[in-house]
């Protein structure tokens, strides 16, 4: 299987399926002298780990990672660092009843067509269970980016199937199961998550990710734009089915004296560009909002087949996310991480000696 790498100077691999022994991850081109230990990867994997609520899956795991490479005296060596995670949680079993169908919306079928074989147990290496170690190697992304330049990433759920979910106080944020920025509304959304996991459905939800302090000059023209690599990343997430960068799809009726971020001495007047112009990024926050399916993992029986072709009904029982959107807010704050900080490592080997006269524009602040 190929396609299991991302990034060109940051790289990251990563291996593993839901109910193997473990997952893991080697980290490529982190630059030497990072002050590292497993505490503050340990911080963002706690984040996205399920069984945090009711809300989620219960699948018991405590995701502890282990740093088994690229560690010396507490600072990286710009050797690989190989990061692990061992699944103590699988329960195999429940899937035993679909190993030979397909469940609808999952990638059952797809994979079976393309290898021959496919691990059925949780969906294998298709699982959401793989994004832990992406979120252990953007651990290490935002913390070089942090001390380097300052850059500040995070996210929050903007809604979730049909509740829109206004933006209050990034300190809401991870006082809640949800990632609201709003506790207030958070009442309204454990009632909703209550009702729809009673009812063995599940929902779709929207997540707003976003980098402050990015420096202007990231990405290049053409074939490496930073936010195409945005865009690939952020649809390499499982359940993801749309991205916008900026004002997205809202462009398509705004006018052209409404949507061009005009400037002026003070700075950037707007942000519909979402922080980046040409592919390159502007020195404004750069904004990426995502579309997430509903999970396709739920208990009522759906129309299928097997595979020798035969019409089958398949329910999925077990321990599965009512919406996959709840947990996903760390995982968009990795993805986009890792590719901020592959685009930073390629600025910097490339064009670290240009000079301009010209003064950097403030970015606009974007709030929510």
């Amino acid at each position: 299987m190929a396609g299991n790498t991302l990034g060109t100077l940051f790289r990251l691999t990563s291996f593993g399926e839901s109910h193997g022994p473990a997952i893991g991850c080697v980290v490529d081109g982190c630059p030497p002298g990072l002050v590292l230990e497993a505490a503050d990867i340990q911080r963002e994997l706690d984040r996205r780990k399920p069984g945090t609520s009711r809300h989620v899956t219960q699948r018991r795991e405590s995701d502890a990672v282990e740093i088994l490479s690229g560690i010396f005296e507490g600072r990286t060596t710009g050797t690989p660092i190989g990061l692990l995670i061992r699944n103590t949680d699988s329960r195999s079993r429940d899937y035993e009843t679909i190993k030979a169908a397909f469940r609808p919306g999952h990638a059952d079928y797809a994979y079976w067509r393309k290898y021959g074989i496919r691990d059925y147990r949780g969906g294998g290496r298709a699982s959401a269970r793989e994004t832990a170690v992406r979120v252990a190697a953007a651990a290490i992304a935002k913390k070089w980016l942090k001390e380097r330049y300052g850059v500040v990433i995070r996210g929050y759920l903007a809604q979730l199937g049909p509740l829109k979910i206004p933006f209050k106080a990034w300190d809401d944020v991870d006082r809640n199961p949800f990632f609201a920025p709003d506790l207030s509304i958070v009442p309204e959304l454990e009632t909703f998550m209550d009702r729809l996991r009673k009812s063995g459905d599940s929902v779709g939800a929207r997540i707003n990710v976003m980098a402050e302090k990015v420096p202007p000059g990231w990405g290049e023209p053409v074939y490496g734009k930073l936010d195409a690599d945005l865009a690939a990343a952020m649809m390499s997430i499982n359940a993801v089915k749309g991205v916008e960068i900026g004002a997205g799809f809202a462009a398509v009726e705004q006018k052209g004296t409404e949507h061009g971020d005009e400037m002026a001495p003070e700075g950037f007047l707007s942000n519909n560009a979402g922080g980046i112009l040409g592919g390159i990024s502007t020195g404004q926050d750069v904004l990426v909002s995502l579309a997430i399916k509903p999970t396709s993992s739920i208990r009522l029986p759906r129309r299928s087949v097997n595979i020798r072709g035969e019409a089958e009904a398949v329910a999925t029982h077990g321990r599965h996310d009512p919406c996959v959107g709840l947990r996903a807010t760390p995982i968009a704050e990795a993805m986009l991480a890792l590719v901020l900080m592959d685009h930073a490592l390629r600025h910097r080997a490339q064009n670290a000696d240009v000079v301009l006269p010209t003064p950097p524009l403030p970015g606009r602040p974007s709030g929510d």
